[in-house]
């Protein structure tokens, strides 16, 4: 599958926006493990500002970030990744939240009314 193709295969309006932004890049997407480490990189800044958040560590007084922030990285991160490998992020989470219904249906209490 060609990029081109692999562009208009991707519907999800998240993996459009990120594809457009590097997309007006020469260097393009970077490889693949360079965006993984990226992502974990993102992943850690995560934990630290909800460790923050949670009083179990505090930040410096120069950090200035949010938890809404620190979510978009990693979500960024991810979609780099799914881009690279042609992978529509809608059709890969669909099919793990019906893994999860058929392999955890009995493995959680359902809220009355539910299910």
């Amino acid at each position: 599958m060609t990029m081109e193709n692999a562009k208009n295969h991707m519907q999800n309006h998240a993996q459009k926006l990120v594809d457009d932004y590097i997309s007006q890049f020469e260097e393009g997407y970077w490889p693949p493990l360079a965006m993984f480490a990226s992502l974990v990189e993102e992943v850690g800044e995560l934990a630290k500002e909800i460790n923050h958040l949670e009083q179990v560590k505090t930040k410096k007084a120069s950090d200035e970030t949010d938890l809404s922030m620190e979510l978009g990285d990693v979500l960024f991160a991810i979609i780099c990744i799914a881009n690279y490998y042609q992978i529509n992020l809608d059709d890969a989470l669909s099919r793990v939240v019906d893994k999860y219904n058929t392999r955890d249906a009995d493995r959680w209490t359902m809220k009355k009314g539910q299910g």
